[in-house]
């Protein structure tokens, strides 16, 4: 190189040309000869490498080599060679121009950082992609981590730079800063919170990616789709995104339906509001035309003969129905919808069934169900309750029994 600069700085002189001019033209030109060969080396490497890496990919199992193509690391990495080249041509070229030579070296230094951030960047792109591939790792908040890793690689890449502009020992210059400490942490507040949060939402296992949450302050209602330093990010089930602060999921209150999903059914708690001046005792006759209803037909029947055991023996007066022992059109309607639900096919028969009797309220008597349906998947789970219901409303009348509704303007027409 040294042998080449001379002799076209000669051959400049031997035309004529002032030298000054002559040594402007000769690193001129050496530059864009230097530029011209990176440009080319750099394109021939990354050829190179992307080949080579593309060949890999296709003999592995493992698609850790294919997320590196995708997350261009083998690019990244082929521009290494040429700026090596370029650092150790370049005080040769500009030899005769120190002040701007040690500027050019420094805007090097400086390209270098940036060119190990990309590098960084790119591997822990590919190692995220990869992480979230595997099946125990996939729900994990792996962006968080990522972020954290990236913020203080740039950080001090940043500091880096600015003590190689400076001329500052990196050393001295990470102690300076230590006086304006404070301000960082106000700058990085909402950092540091998310970094913190991010790690306590793993460890304590509150919310993964895929569960399907609550919150009502963010107004949040649908599936988390994504976990980082910043947000937490939540597609509700109108397709809208709702961000929520990690913190929050420490700070504040919220629902994780994910024990649900996980259960093996999905609760059905739901009442009928039955009108109170329809219960009634069932006469012998009231109990024989139920007893056409095949789900309870056994029940009655036994119950029928214990109670007119019970009342013969003890010699009640069943001239007044209230005397005595005696079946309720409530209570039988009860027994119903246990039998019901127990011969449900979409009903879990492993968990809980029950249909009980709330407190009465100016509405009337709420007559609860309480079961869990075999299939979790929301529209099924809506199908399955508005079926069950759909019946019991309809059995009503059967038992005589009524729904309260407030009246409406057709209540009070005359006939």
């Amino acid at each position: 190189m040294n042998n080449l600069k001379r002799r076209f700085f000669d051959y400049l002189i031997s035309l004529g040309l002032d030298e000054n001019l002559a040594k402007y033209i000769n690193a001129f030109v050496l530059l864009l000869g230097l530029l011209i060969i990176i440009f080319l080396i750099d394109f021939i490497i990354k050829k190179i490498i992307l080949q080579a890496f593309t060949q890999l990919s296709t003999r592995t199992k493992t698609n850790f080599d294919d997320l590196l193509i995708t997350n261009k690391v083998p690019r990244n990495i082929a521009h290494i060679i040429p700026f090596i080249i370029a650092l150790e041509f370049i005080p040769d070229i500009f030899v005769d121009f120190p002040d701007f030579e040690i500027m050019i070296e420094k805007g090097l230094q400086v390209f270098a950082i940036i060119l190990i951030l990309w590098v960084v960047r790119s591997l822990l792109n590919t190692l995220k992609d990869y992480l979230k591939t595997l099946p125990r790792l996939k729900d994990k908040p792996i962006d968080s981590y990522i972020q954290v890793f990236m913020i203080f690689a740039w950080t001090v890449g940043v500091f880096s730079a600015i003590a190689i502009m400076t001329g500052i020992p990196f050393i001295n210059f990470i102690t300076g800063m230590g006086a304006i400490s404070a301000v960082i942490l106000l700058v990085f507040k909402d950092t540091i919170l998310g970094f913190v949060a991010s790690i306590q939402v793993a460890i304590n296992d509150m919310v993964r990616i895929g569960d399907w949450i609550t919150f009502e302050k963010y107004g949040a209602d649908g599936d988390v789709i994504e976990i980082n330093l910043a947000t937490v990010k939540v597609q509700n089930f109108d397709k809208t995104i709702t961000t929520i602060p990690p913190y929050a999921l420490i700070s504040d209150s919220f629902k994780n339906w994910r024990g649900m999903t996980t259960s093996d059914g999905r609760r059905i708690k739901r009442a009928l509001l039955i009108k109170q001046d329809g219960v009634k005792y069932l006469s012998n006759e009231d109990v024989e035309e139920l007893k056409k209803i095949q789900l309870i037909t056994s029940y009655l029947e036994h119950r029928q003969a214990d109670i007119d055991t019970y009342n013969s023996s003890n010699e009640v007066d069943k001239s007044l129905l209230l005397n005595g022992r005696n079946l309720t059109n409530l209570g039988v309607f009860r027994k119903y919808i246990d039998s019901y639900l127990n011969n449900h096919s979409a009903v879990n028969k492993d968990m809980m069934i029950m249909a009980r009797q709330l407190a009465p309220t100016t509405q009337g008597i709420p007559l609860e169900i309480y079961a869990f349906s075999s299939d979790k998947r929301w529209a099924n789970y809506e199908y399955i309750m508005s079926d069950i219901f759909d019946h019991l409303i309809a059995a009503l009348p059967y038992f005589g029994l009524e729904i309260f509704e407030l009246p409406s303007n057709s209540s009070f027409n005359s006939k």
